[in-house]
């Protein structure tokens, strides 16, 4: 039985993928990188894609692929677009790429990925209860995983708190824009995963994003009523949770998690 399957990560400014060692969640070959197409119309992105896939020659035709979006993905179709061309909603995005790639594909969310990726060989491995994994970035991703299950398309950066949109005043870039101080970017992290803890009361937060690597500078001074965590995939978590996602959804009998 292969421990292998393909992920690909879709994102605003590029499109990565590479095979995935299933039984450690690491790369099994050096990641490819396309820049995502301007326009980003699913169209377009489906045949790059297709290009990063066709990268790696000689991959198994049943090798499971999945592929992560900026979107809800709901039965295959994406309800809506994150950071990517507005075509994308209402899209029946999964005939899109089965179609384009000649193969069968998944799709899932970007915060859901990275949710699995963590769940499985990261921060979160072996954590009982109720994870919520984070990602601040341009937004605010997210995912909740209950007892190593994911429940997808959280989208809990949308959460409508003190009146804003939390990803609007929580998300990493909002820090940068605004040119926060740590302490006045710490106090509406407070606010954000406050509220989330109470809504939610999960046993572990995992934060990820690029902003996770200074994790020593905010996360220590949050007060919640569980751990809060980086994440350890990082950069990697979307083509990780991609390709964990497609294997389940294959069936595959894996070794790991």
């Amino acid at each position: 039985m292969s421990t292998l399957a393909f992920g690909v990560d879709i994102g605003g400014s590029g499109v990565k993928g590479a095979p995935v060692d299933l039984v450690n969640g690491e790369l099994a070959g050096e990641r490819v990188r396309i820049p995502t197409p301007q326009p980003s119309t699913p169209k377009a992105v489906a045949q790059v894609v297709a290009q990063v896939v066709a990268a790696f020659r000689d991959l198994p035709a049943d090798l499971p692929v999945g592929i992560t979006i900026p979107a809800v993905v709901k039965h295959g179709v994406t309800t809506s677009a994150a950071n990517i061309d507005k075509k994308w909603i209402g899209c029946p995005a999964q005939d899109l790429m089965d179609s384009v790639l000649g193969r069968p594909t998944v799709l899932l969310n970007d915060g859901d990925a990275a949710g699995l990726a963590e769940t499985y060989y990261g921060a979160a491995r072996d954590e009982a209860g109720l994870v919520i994994v984070t990602t601040l970035g341009t937004g605010i991703g997210s995912a909740l995983i209950h007892h190593g299950h994911l429940v997808p398309n959280s989208e809990l950066g949308h959460l409508e708190i003190d009146g804003f949109e939390a990803e609007k005043r929580a998300a990493a870039s909002a820090r940068e824009r605004e040119n926060l101080s740590w302490p006045a970017y710490i106090k509406r992290l407070q606010r954000y995963y406050g509220t989330l803890d109470f809504l939610f009361s999960p046993d572990l937060f995992v934060v990820g994003g690029g902003i996770s690597k200074r994790a020593d500078k905010f996360l220590p001074d949050l007060k919640l009523n569980c751990p809060i965590v980086p994440a350890q995939l990082r950069n990697e978590a979307g083509i990780v949770g991609a390709a964990r996602y497609a294997a389940e959804a294959a069936g595959e009998v894996l070794l790991a998690g």
